[in-house]
């Protein structure tokens, strides 16, 4: 076995494994011997079998297989010894004026394509300065958040007679124009429809002052001009939408209007647990609590974009992007050479910071351990769970919850790299020099629009 090296330029280097009869003569003998124990070949008894009769049979397809398996072995052991840090995967390199004979040739002779990676000399000293924009919880936004937890929390409520936004709960069946049942027509019970979503107003003009008991001829069709709405509404195959007429009587079995949540004692215990929150001075209390958590992740998140920013400009990496581009093609069956050109500025980006995060997480030594991990898990479940405004979660939940993210490889990776690249940007915030500029959530959200 014989590994040559080529460098073609500072990023791109060309491997040439060459090998002989001798480095693989005896692993296939010793794999045909195993077949010829285990083959039922008709005339023979198991393991009987003339080797010459196994060799014709088998000899080429388990030489490719022996010989690729010492190749990649091989050329993954050399890249180990000669401390070689590539991106991406080692690619076979095209060559039309050469080809693998495994049926005629001993010796074979295999090349690849190798992206090395970039040297980063990069730091993070006090003397590095970085911006850290802090959110103020103004009443505007306060006011506007309990709103929103009030609607959250709000249901439907029965009501005298429609308006214009509430909802009516009806049976509808299909009419002709004299307004009598269609014989076999469509007949559906239990309807909701929103008199708020209905597009026509001559059609939600005919439900304005409706009361439960009341029958109103109306056209289904014109008051929601979207086939999937219909369908859903009549229970039918949306393909069938357009072969039906829209005339139909509703009868309304309750009129119904969404009311938010009255801010007291009942919401506060709801929300919170009985008796953690009193008044809706300790409400609001609580609530900028929430803001505040939730604009210190958006900090955060900002942060985390301008330290990439700054230290991807910093570092000014250059990259094998020839290679990248056709490792991208060739790993990514999905993707046409069209899409990795337009998409390649945004990986492009992704290699570099990736390559900048693993370099300072081994310069200053950023680890995590197996509890750090979990912990991070925990926090996840917790988020999705206050999501659905579900605040009080008891621990068993979160952990089981933790625990299925974390039986998942991907999702485990993904948690991993974010707790990594967490204490990376908490290590630059107690190291660098951090500039605090307090500002607006209108402001704020403005720096996202200049990018």
């Amino acid at each position: 076995m014989n590994i040559t090296r080529e460098n073609v330029d500072n990023l791109n280097t060309l491997l040439t494994v060459t090998v002989e009869k001798s480095d693989y003569e005896e692993q296939v003998d010793k794999v045909l011997r195993d077949y010829r124990r285990n083959a039922n070949i008709k005339g023979f008894r198991q393991g009987n079998a003339p080797m010459g009769m196994i060799r014709r049979m088998y000899y080429v397809p388990v030489l490719a297989d022996e010989v690729n398996k010492l190749v990649s072995q091989s050329l993954y052991d050399y890249l180990g010894k000669e401390e070689i840090r590539i991106l991406g995967e080692p690619l076979a390199k095209v060559d039309e004026e050469k080809s693998i004979d495994f049926e005629k040739d001993e010796q074979f002779e295999f090349q690849f394509e190798l992206g090395l990676s970039p040297e980063i000399k990069l730091e993070i000293t006090e003397k590095e300065k970085f911006p850290l924009y802090k959110i103020k919880v103004a009443k505007k936004e306060l006011d506007e958040y309990k709103e929103n937890v009030a609607k959250h929390h709000g249901e439907f409520v029965s009501v005298d007679e429609a308006g214009n936004d509430e909802l009516i709960k009806c049976n509808l069946v299909k009419v002709n124009k004299d307004g009598e049942p269609v014989e076999d027509g469509i007949s559906v019970e239990d309807v909701s429809m929103s008199l708020e979503m209905m597009k026509d107003k001559e059609q939600q003009k005919l439900f304005k002052g409706a009361k439960k008991g009341d029958e109103i001829i109306f056209d289904v069709k014109k008051a929601y001009p979207n086939d999937t709405e219909v369908a859903s509404l009549l229970r039918i195959d949306k393909d069938e939408v357009p072969l039906i007429d829209g005339t139909f009587k509703c009868t309304i079995n309750d009129v119904q209007k969404f009311e938010k949540a009255e801010i007291n004692e009942e919401l506060f215990n709801k929300i919170y647990g009985e008796g953690e929150v009193k008044t809706e001075a300790e409400f609001d209390s609580r609530l900028k609590e929430e803001m505040k958590t939730q604009y210190d992740r958006d900090s955060d998140y900002r942060f985390g974009i301008d330290v990439k920013e700054m230290l991807t400009k910093k570092a000014k990496i250059d990259l094998p992007v020839e290679f990248l581009k056709r490792w991208l093609l060739e790993t990514n069956e999905n993707m046409t050479r069209e899409q990795v050109e337009s998409e390649f500025s945004q990986y492009e980006d992704d290699f570099k910071w990736q390559l900048i995060k693993d370099h300072l997480y081994k310069v200053h030594d950023i680890k995590v351990d197996e509890q750090e991990i979990r912990d991070s898990a925990r926090e996840v479940a917790r988020a999705q769970y206050q999501q659905y405004g579900i605040h009080d979660i008891p621990d068993e939940y979160v952990d089981n919850f933790a625990n299925e993210l974390l039986s998942k490889n991907e999702e485990a990776r993904r948690i991993t790299d974010r707790k990594l690249e967490e204490k990376l940007l908490n290590f630059i915030k107690n190291t660098a020099k951090i500039e605090e500029k307090e500002i607006s959530l209108e402001k704020f959200r403005n720096l996202f629009d200049k990018k």
